[in-house]
């Protein structure tokens, strides 16, 4: 049993740790990329009017509509 577990096999299509590191940094930069592009729209879409904002966004864009004072 202890000459199996020292056995390495050796597949052709294993990424090195390096190979690895790379292709994650490209994922999360594109997915980067896709978050800031979703942001930038919707940000346009709402000054534009064309989209309800949710509350985050009306209190962020309009924090006098929150304002109790009057009360």
């Amino acid at each position: 049993m202890g000459a199996e577990s020292q056995i390495q096999h050796s597949n052709p299509s294993s990424m090195t740790m390096a190979q690895f590191l790379a292709w994650k940094r490209q994922k999360d930069d594109e997915a980067s990329a896709r978050r800031a592009e979703a942001a930038r729209k919707r940000a346009e879409d709402i000054a534009a009017g064309t989209v309800q904002m949710n509350g985050r966004e009306l209190f962020a864009h309009e924090p006098w509509v929150f304002d109790n004072t009057l009360y």
